[in-house]
């Protein structure tokens, strides 16, 4: 299916969906390069795909939760770590949580965030107004604390769903984008990017917005950054408005990210590529890159996706005018919370591609390690190794610690070993004869980079979450395109609509190691259906199972939790998007419970824990949008007039909105004990 095929089916009925049909579009042209066929050499794909592995090889492969086949329960050695009721699957207008838990609004879309702020009217919107109120669409959450009780929280807006923002114009990639003013552009630019501000905890416990802290901002898609690392100042990063290629405006399509261990936020580029724009177009209407001098990148990052028309008002979308503003776009950001005059830094030697997430931990050698995920299928997992320990030093904004370095790509072996790739300039195949005719260029090719270097092509590596003990666990979220042909160790199964979650044992336990093992935790999906082909602990109940893991937090205590992003599979499951528990220790291996619930057609992203344990923040993205069907079971696209909630106001007069929601136990205490 096309991108034009996309647009208009049914089936992806509003702009969410259609990113995830999007996402469906491999831009890796080595797949006949993967190891395809890995675990056929070892076992045979008969035997792996009728599930008679034997009890070593399983064990090897797939780790010791694969020994226990779903429906057969057996007498558990260990409690439950996670002591909570869990909560009943289902799908309605309202967020859910478990029995002895709040969950409260905490802000939401339009809300004010700086003390100028107006107070939201979404009848009369403006970009100005925009840029000083909560964005859309908010994603990951993270919290720089000041003193207990009070911090900044740092937010990501990830993209806009105009169908559902603005009155009366309904999907406008879909109608050529024919109502898209240059004002309802302005303002769409000013709800992406991020915000931050300080929360308080009152003496009830409850968290609030204080809007008169100085350090709150807005950070755009039109506000002033700076580059730093191999590729600053290159010539592949200049532009007429910037001929230094050391400044750009803007950050966009913020999806997860992390906090630095020196309390800074990391914000990450993911599906940059949908915001640019071309005119010149081939006889099939796709666009015509045959002229473009970076034709070749642009096609391996999907430059222009043409999913909004900002490029029709804003001469940098356009690659016909200038083809280099697409390399200055899908970078780790790096954000001072405590400083809103110091500049934004994108860090390029972290790579440039669609990362999902920059989750950090220092290692046991003291070395910065931060993890991240390239969120298309068939691409890749990577990871980031400083050059020196982290030190009072350079605990740092603008560290080196982000510029000087080793970037990595995984490969998965098939004997359940990994080996994390160095893409470092004149190592291997990375040379000037190969189009690398210096670090700049891996900073900037990165995909191209870890093509050559034969990385394991993923379904859809999403976040990935250290756990500071040498383990790491990385979310799969599905892969609708990997044929029979091309399942192997590390992804499974044919057609995967469901995904599946890796834990990784790096050597020594030691994160910042070259070398590690790896397996399969679980494999997502309704474990009743037996060609679904999933593996869960026998103890989860039909509540406990889930689809498409996409964001993850380790708690306090080393506990996983996860949550989940079906898009257009949501009518797979029956069931709306959510948190869930996943024990990862002991004899509940592999046993997950569900504990919130979002209202239909919402995604939940965060989540976050303070360090006290005692208060959880998740995001509600675009709810009653992604996947949405009405509460009788039939097809709807959501629009501002006629969406399928009104969730959190549930005010007639205003549509869905994207919130922040805090959860704390009922008289207080630590979310799981």
């Amino acid at each position: 299916m096309d991108r034009k095929q996309i647009i208009n089916d049914p089936a992806h009925g509003n702009r969410a969906e259609a990113f995830e049909a999007f996402d469906d579009i491999p831009t890796n042209p080595n797949l006949g390069n993967t190891i395809g066929d890995v675990i056929n050499r070892r076992y045979g794909r008969r035997d792996v795909l009728r599930g008679v592995l034997g009890v070593t090889a399983t064990t090897a492969l797939f780790g010791t939760s694969a020994l226990i086949a779903p429906g057969h329960a057996r007498a558990m050695a260990e409690g439950d770590r996670f002591n909570f009721t869990e909560l009943r699957w289902g799908n309605d207008q309202t967020h859910h949580v478990a029995d002895g838990f709040d969950a409260d609004v905490l802000i939401r879309w339009g809300d004010p965030v700086t003390a100028d702020a107006p107070e939201f009217d979404v009848m009369n919107q403006s970009a100005e107004a925009q840029a000083k109120q909560f964005g859309y669409n908010n994603d990951y959450v993270g919290f720089a604390e000041i003193e207990p009780g009070r911090g900044m929280l740092c937010v990501n807006h990830e993209y806009t769903n105009e169908e559902v923002m603005f009155p009366g114009i309904g999907r406008q990639d879909r109608s050529g984008f024919e109502q898209m003013t240059r004002e309802l552009v302005d303002i769409e630019m000013a709800a992406h990017g991020g915000s931050v501000f300080e929360i308080v905890r009152g003496e009830d416990g409850k968290w609030s917005v204080n809007r008169d802290n100085p350090n709150n901002r807005r950070i755009t898609a039109e506000t002033p950054i700076t580059f730093s690392g191999p590729a600053a100042g290159h010539d592949r990063l200049k532009t007429s408005a910037d001929p230094t290629g050391m400044n750009v405006l803007g950050t966009i399509n913020n999806c997860a990210g992390g906090m630095t261990p020196w309390g800074t936020y990391l914000m990450a580029e993911e599906n940059f590529h949908g915001y640019f724009w071309t005119d010149t177009l081939d006889a099939e209407g796709d666009p015509d890159l045959s002229a473009q001098p970076e034709a070749v990148s642009m096609e391996r990052y999907g430059v222009p996706g043409r999913w909004y028309a900002w490029g029709k008002f804003h001469d940098r979308f356009n690659i016909d005018k200038e083809p280099n503003e697409a390399n200055r776009f899908g970078y780790i950001v790096e954000v001072d919370p405590m400083n809103p005059d110091a500049t934004p830094i994108k860090h390029t030697a972290l790579g440039r591609f669609r990362h999902e997430g920059a989750e950090t931990t220092v290692a046991s050698d003291g070395r910065l390690v931060i993890y991240s995920g390239d969120d298309n299928r068939f691409d890749y997992q990577y990871k980031w190794v400083s050059a020196e320990a982290v030190t009072d030093e350079n605990s740092v904004f603008g560290s080196s610690l982000l510029s000087e370095g080793t970037l990595y790509v995984a490969r998965f072996n098939d004997d359940g070993t990994l080996d994390w790739l160095p893409l470092v300039h004149g190592e291997g195949p990375l040379t000037a004869e190969n189009g690398f005719e210096s670090q700049a260029d891996i900073a900037i090719d990165t995909r191209m980079a870890a093509d050559l270097l034969g990385a394991t092509p993923m379904d859809r590596p999403e976040d990935a979450q250290p756990r500071g003990d040498g383990t790491a666990y990385i979310m799969l979220t599905n892969n609708s395109r990997r044929t029979p042909e091309q399942v192997d160790a590390a992804n499974p199964r044919p057609e995967s609509n469901f995904g599946h979650i890796i834990e990784i044992k790096e050597a020594d336990g030691n994160h910042s190691a070259t070398t590690g093992t790896w397996s399969i935790l679980v494999k997502c999906g309704d474990p009743s259906i037996a060609e679904v082909g999933a593996q869960w602990n026998p103890e989860t109940s039909e509540h406990g199972w889930f689809g498409s893991p996409d964001n993850c937090a380790i708690d306090a205590d080393g506990r996983l939790w996860i949550s989940t992003d079906q898009g257009s599979n949501w009518g797979l499951t029956g069931k709306s998007d959510g948190l869930y528990s996943l024990e990862t220790e002991g004899e509940l291996r592999g046993h997950s419970k569900l504990f919130f619930r979002c209202p239909v057609g919402g995604e939940l992203c965060g989540p976050y824990f303070t360090d006290d344990a005692e208060t959880l923040f998740l995001a509600v993205q675009h709810p009653g949008t992604d996947g949405t069907k009405d509460l009788v079971g039939f097809a709807k696209d959501s629009t501002f007039e006629d969406p399928a909630t009104r969730w959190p106001d549930f005010d007639r007069n205003m549509p869905p909105r994207p919130s922040v929601v805090v959860v704390t136990r009922e008289g207080g205490g630590k979310i799981a004990v």
